[in-house]
């Protein structure tokens, strides 16, 4: 039995230390995928919180047919996408600055103007690329971040997706070409 799968069974017995262990284990990898799928530390923080919530929560309803990584890894993808839709429905109409905007504004007031323009070059086009996976069909901006950002085996990727490795592989290749698409179709609008 692995150290994960002893907690579970501690934590479904009602012991509050071992729940405290299995969220300090996962917790920076859960944060990570958050990050990806939000882009903003503070909004995965909170996001996190709400994944391992919702870990306590149904605690008792894991199967324990994968490990509990993927489980979280799972959990994480969800509530980051149910976050991005609710922020979304928000936005509509609401005038206010979004976090984008403001690290983008606080990156203007850099006192050295080379270093600004260089590190703005920088963020344009992480903030061109990342534009450019959002546009990516669900299932093919989930494979393309996990096994590209989050750097995780196909077979994680799979595991995760609860899909098949030749699935993922097939995901990752039709994400790859719609992204180039993307980017070449915004190069040319640009010159």
């Amino acid at each position: 039995m692995t150290d994960e799968k002893l907690l579970l069974s501690r934590v479904v017995k009602g012991d509050s230390n071992a729940f405290r262990e299995l969220v300090e284990l996962n917790h920076k990898k859960v944060i990570h995928i958050c990050l990806s799928y939000v882009g903003n530390p503070v909004d995965a923080e909170d996001v996190a919180q709400e994944v391992f919530i919702e870990m306590y929560r149904s605690i008792n309803n894991f199967r324990n047919e994968s490990s509990i990584s993927t489980w979280l890894y799972r959990l994480a993808i969800n509530k980051s996408l149910d976050y991005i839709r609710q922020s979304k429905r928000l936005k509509r109409g609401s005038g206010k600055v979004s976090a984008m905007e403001k690290s983008e504004i606080e990156k203007l007031n850099i006192t050295n103007k080379q270093l600004a323009s260089d590190s703005l070059e920088e963020e344009e086009r992480k903030k061109l690329l990342y534009q450019s996976i959002d546009q990516l069909p669900k299932r093919q901006k989930e494979a393309l971040l996990l096994s590209q950002i989050k750097e995780l085996k196909q077979q994680e990727v799979a595991d995760i997706m609860d899909t098949s490795v030749s699935s993922v592989e097939s995901l990752l290749v039709r994400a790859k070409r719609k992204l180039r698409e993307l980017l070449i179709k915004h190069k040319e609008e640009i010159y």
